[in-house]
């Protein structure tokens, strides 16, 4: 070997599937003393501990849910874990373990496997999740992803999508619309560049909304923030498909209406901006965009006092009695009924 000259690399084949998910997952570390038995056997070994289990899967596929000429393989894997965290999170619990199944064409090397994995382990150090395990396949056309998120809570803490009551008040976490901007933005300088290529993007105005996009973060604080305020949510879900579709859903499992009021609605400055620049209309994109991962909620009124100061929290509306449909209360105080217009996998917007 010459004296500058790198020890080459093995290829997928030759480390067979054994052989890589060894290499990629041999960093891991367990955070939980539920996980008895992680990778290296048949199958994992839980112990809930007198818990109830929560279990929630995910299928991304490359073309349909991310785009590989703008997304890094760290932070897509790093959002493969979140996205399922976030569901666990809207059941009022906290995630403890994940299991994650890639499937990749001959296109991907190692060391895209590696920054991929590196990711995935951000994010487990980061939400104290272990991975558990999974499984690795070629496939004869791009990526596809399939990731398994469990935890584990007593049973009086979870919360449900049925639990809401007129009169409730509808709360959600952080702000809405900035990840459905973010993809605006990174579609648009994708054309730019096949257009020309020496092109290099600013996007420095637009950080935020990128980054709501690209490397979203689950909200494990507000279900510790809760905890502490000792507010027990009536019912929630977690904002993936836009503000309007999740409302839908929750009225339609408790069998209530709901007045969501467009003046509350909780928009960063930068969402404002962008919108204008694209022509858009802020209100739609916060009611249509999806992919926030932000918490959607209702608690009694009662527990409106312990929250009312938080920074982290907005009350939007209130529930009603079922007859009186889920609508819209716009700024001009005109009544508009809600509807669903979020994500549909099956061919884009509803």
């Amino acid at each position: 070997m010459q004296e500058n000259e790198k020890p080459s690399r093995p290829t997928l084949e030759q480390l067979g599937e054994f052989g890589l998910i060894k290499h990629l997952t041999q960093g891991f570390q367990l955070s939980h003393k539920s996980t008895l038995k992680a990778i290296g056997d048949d199958a994992a070994i839980i112990d809930p501990e007198s818990h109830e289990i929560v279990v929630t899967t995910d299928l991304l596929v490359e073309g349909v849910h991310f785009d590989l000429s703008y997304m890094p393989l760290k932070h897509l894997g790093y959002k493969a874990v979140i996205v399922n965290l976030s569901d666990v999170y809207a059941m009022n619990v906290q995630a403890t373990q994940i299991t994650m199944s890639i499937a990749v064409s001959n296109r991907f090397g190692l060391d895209a496997l590696e920054a991929f994995y590196d990711g995935v382990k951000a994010a487990c150090d980061l939400y104290k999740v272990d991975l558990v395990g999974g499984d690795t396949t070629s496939s004869t056309k791009g990526m596809l992803i399939s990731v398994t998120a469990i935890g584990m809570s007593k049973a009086s803490k979870i919360v449900k999508r049925s639990g809401a009551k007129p009169n409730d008040l509808l709360v959600v976490s952080g702000d809405i619309g900035g990840a459905y901007l973010g993809l605006q933005v990174l579609e648009r300088e994708k054309e730019v560049f096949k257009v020309n290529p020496n092109n290099q993007p600013d996007l420095e105005p637009y950080t935020y909304i990128v980054e709501r996009q690209l490397k979203p973060e689950a909200r494990k604080d507000i279900i510790e923030l809760l905890e502490q305020l000792e507010v027990q949510p009536t019912a929630m879900i977690d904002i993936s498909d836009g503000l309007s579709s999740e409302i839908l859903h929750l009225c339609e499992q408790s069998e209530v209406g709901c007045n969501l009021f467009e003046d509350k609605i909780p928009l960063d400055p930068t969402v404002i901006n962008a919108a204008e620049e694209f022509k858009m209309d802020s209100t739609l994109i916060a009611l249509s965009g999806g992919e926030d991962y932000e918490l959607l909620f209702t608690i009694d009124q009662s527990d409106y006092p312990k929250i009312k100061a938080n920074p982290n929290l907005t009350v939007i509306g209130h529930m009603t009695e079922a007859r009186e449909g889920a609508h819209l209360v716009t700024r001009a105080d005109t009544k508009i009924p809600l509807q669903a217009q979020g994500w549909n996998s099956f061919g884009g917007k509803n």
